[in-house]
């Protein structure tokens, strides 16, 4: 039996690796002792009181709808590869899928092309073409995340709208508005420009004749390849379901979860929406979104008139529950992965 090691990419330093582990950890906990240092001995006895009154059978199905949402996510891969002649089985793509959001929790972004890795192992698909549906994937769930977040702004404009013109709006105008910035901001823009060419054009023979130049070009075709996948696919009906279904069943995750207190129980479907919108965010700064998620859900709950007591422990509960099912089920993967045949016959 062959031992089955996370993929990582072409050139990766570990020493690099770690240093940017270490920085993004030590931000998520910087975050954490940030949301607890200012609450008071009384404020802390409230969130241990929340966590103990939980109504917990709402988290099991929290935990049941992301096993669901991941398994959507692995039939809609399968739809990007068929065009591109490859079929690989719903269990390989599917252990994929929860490996590497298993390595994000490491290191963001080492998930994508660890779960490549794993598909070129076992299925026998070529890394670039697999990663390239990969980025193709992740653009359009960027698509739909904009697309929430503008519903949000519409739809929650009285509660977010509120707290944008009151605290961001005015900060980003504060500084686009400063002429010294302005300045120094074009200055700089156009200076990196011009290093950048003149590198490029004096050093374009060595650079074209680089390994790290026929790697970036073979991800490039790889990409271009999962987009011509992206108009090919066989079932775009299908696709567009699963697409949908995803991000439907991110919301209801969220929602569920505000029916294990009494206070958010009452709150309204848009109040899902906003935490929804404004934690996704925590998760693509921070491993798994570790600190900075329930810190946002707490923020969030505040301009719902939550406590922020309660809105902490609403924050750590759907946080723990999901990072417990993908160290859960990532791990299982993992090992099952280990005991697999890949299509040589080889394990």
């Amino acid at each position: 039996m062959a031992e089955f090691t996370l993929e990582e990419p072409p050139g990766t330093n570990k020493v690099t690796t770690f240093i940017k582990f270490t920085i993004f950890l030590g931000l998520g906990i910087f975050i954490i002792w940030l949301s607890l240092r200012g609450l008071t001995p009384d404020e802390r006895v409230q969130i241990i009181h929340s966590f103990r009154i939980a109504k917990y059978r709402w988290v099991i199905l929290t935990i049941l709808m992301g096993i669901t949402s991941h398994l959507l996510r692995a039939l809609r891969w399968r739809l990007f590869l068929e065009p591109m002649g490859y079929h690989p089985s719903l269990k390989n793509t599917f252990f994929a899928v929860m490996v590497g959001y298993f390595a994000n929790m490491a290191f963001p972004r080492l998930g994508e092309v660890t779960r490549c890795g794993i598909l070129a192992r076992y299925e026998k698909i070529p890394f670039n073409k697999s990663f390239g549906t990969v980025i193709t994937e992740r653009t359009i769930d960027m698509i739909l995340f904009i697309m929430l977040f503008f519903l949000m702004i519409v739809t929650q404009a009285g509660t977010i709208g509120h707290y944008l013109n009151s605290y961001i709006y005015p900060k980003l105008a504060e500084k686009f508005n400063n002429p010294i910035f302005s300045k120094v901001f074009i200055f700089s823009l156009v200076t990196l420009g011009i290093i950048i060419i003149s590198m490029v054009y004096l050093l374009r023979r060595k650079i074209a004749n680089s390994k790290i130049f026929h790697k970036v070009t073979n991800l490039i075709l790889g990409f271009w390849e999962g987009l011509k996948s992206l108009s090919q696919i066989n079932k775009p009906g299908l696709f567009i379901f699963y697409s949908i279904a995803i991000w439907a069943l991110y919301f209801f995750m969220i929602y569920v979860c505000f029916f294990c207190f009494a206070d958010t129980s009452t709150l309204s479907p848009g109040a899902a929406l906003s935490a929804l919108v404004l934690g996704s965010v925590g998760i693509m700064v921070t491993p798994g979104g570790i600190g900075l998620y329930p810190a946002i859900i707490q923020e969030t709950m505040l301009l719902y008139g939550i406590v922020r007591t309660t809105g902490l422990a609403l924050g750590w509960i759907s946080w723990v529950a999901q990072t417990s099912m993908i160290l859960f089920i990532g791990g299982i993967s993992l090992i099952l992965l280990s005991f697999n045949k890949q299509k040589n016959g080889q394990a």
